[in-house]
């Protein structure tokens, strides 16, 4: 299996917001006592991507992009030294 974290900024725009969009409705609604508009959490996950708070994931394996936040422990055990 090979992850490669994937940085935001060699995305275009349009592609960028393809893959928010996509991760936003994979991960439903279910946002507990106060559920946010889908802007507002396009938002919240564009930030994180460019805080560094959350990273962009591509597995070659399954051909499909994820996003973790940055502290989730699956990221330890990517290789970054090709990213």
């Amino acid at each position: 299996m090979t992850i490669h974290i994937i940085p935001v900024n060699k995305l275009s725009s349009q592609a960028l917001k393809g893959i928010i969009e996509e991760f936003i409705s994979r991960n439903g609604t279910d946002y507990g006592a106060i559920e946010a508009s889908l802007e507002t959490n396009f938002k919240q996950v564009k930030q994180k991507l460019k805080t560094g708070a959350a990273v962009l994931v591509f597995d070659d394996e399954t051909e499909t992009a994820n996003i973790f936040l940055a502290d989730n422990p699956i990221l330890k055990k990517i290789d970054t030294s090709d990213c």
